[in-house]
């Protein structure tokens, strides 16, 4: 597994690592004996970079990390998690210390540990990046020993961008794949300038990019690919990368024939992500075992030819770029 430098933080991590999302929640039915045979599968096979959150099953996936850790025993890897989902409504006013404070304690207790590696704003209100109070709040948590480090999680680029301004931001998370390439284009390039570590989340479009899925595919009734097709719940970006689902299996057969032999498209989609030297690691999901160890596979693909990359960018300038360019 290839390694990365986190940012400024003196930390270097896997260029996979673990998205503990479906681990927790929303996703269907995962059992915690499947959960925790994913997670151990990562860690096998060179993950040192998980992402949860607060959020993920109500604190289910937190809980988990922390059962398999501390099975493990031994240096710990490093451990991101989010705050601020838990409020409701999520709105910027309830972005206070206090509130903040009180989220990071009770992650503290589900991660088992008196300082969280990584605290994300989980994709706080746009009004949130222009509250320096906010981001003081942050630098109060890792003066106090409760936080190392802190950044942020966001649905547009120009959110990200704003974040950067901040010198205590270590840390980005986006949603880029290869329908969602905008963040390639300005943010990537100001946040390794500024020493930022990018985090990318959502790499295969909720599985699309598997080009496992087809229009009679069938999602559980607890899955957000079944209920927030258009945002019902939370940002629709967040569930097939805000593509169409149908606009986005056309693009799939385009992608089929650019896969080389012996790869996945799951695992030449994470190799795309990975040819951006601005990425500091991706967080796919992984149901079972056999998912987590697959998604690693991907850090020894060789590089994507030029052809291939070429293909990837006109298919996403002509048929996908329309529907989600402008808005994220």
């Amino acid at each position: 597994m290839n390694q990365r430098p986190f940012g400024q933080t003196g930390r270097t991590v896997s260029e996979i690592g673990f998205g503990a999302w479906a681990i927790g929640g929303s996703w269907g039915d995962v059992s915690e004996s499947d959960a925790k045979a994913a997670l151990h599968a990562a860690l096998d096979t060179g993950t040192t970079f998980i992402d949860t959150a607060d959020v993920y099953g109500d604190g289910r996936s937190e809980r988990i990390v922390a059962a398999v850790l501390n099975e493990r025993g031994g240096p710990r890897p490093f451990v991101a998690t989010k705050a601020g989902r838990r409020l409701a409504p999520h709105v910027a006013q309830g972005y206070t210390a206090a509130n903040l404070n009180a989220f990071v304690d009770r992650s503290r207790k589900n991660l088992d540990t008196d300082c969280l590696d990584l605290v994300q704003l989980h994709c706080p209100p746009t009004e949130v990046y222009y509250r320096p109070d906010v981001f003081e709040a942050m630098e109060g948590m890792v003066a106090s020993g409760k936080i190392r480090h802190y950044g942020v999680s966001v649905e547009k680029a120009e959110e990200g961008l704003k974040a950067i301004e901040y010198p205590g931001v270590k840390s980005v998370q986006v949603i880029y794949n290869i329908f969602r390439q905008r963040p390639a284009e300005l943010f990537m390039r100001e946040a390794r300038n500024r020493g930022v570590a990018v985090i990318v989340r959502v790499p295969l479009a909720s599985g699309l990019l598997t080009g496992k899925m087809t229009a009679e595919t069938q999602f559980a009734a607890d899955d957000h690919r079944h209920f927030n097709r258009e945002g019902q719940a939370f940002d629709k970006g967040e569930t097939f990368a805000g593509v169409p689902y149908a606009v986005a299996l056309e693009a799939i057969d385009r992608i089929r024939p650019l896969v080389p032999e012996g790869a996945s498209m799951a695992q030449f989609a994470l190799r795309w992500i990975l040819m951006n030297q601005g990425v500091t690691t991706v967080i796919p999901g992984a149901k079972n075992a056999e998912q987590a160890k697959a998604n690693n596979a991907a850090s020894d693909l060789a590089p994507l030819t030029d052809s291939a990359m070429t293909a990837l960018r006109a298919l996403y300038v002509e048929t996908i770029a329309p529907y989600v360019h402008h808005q994220w």
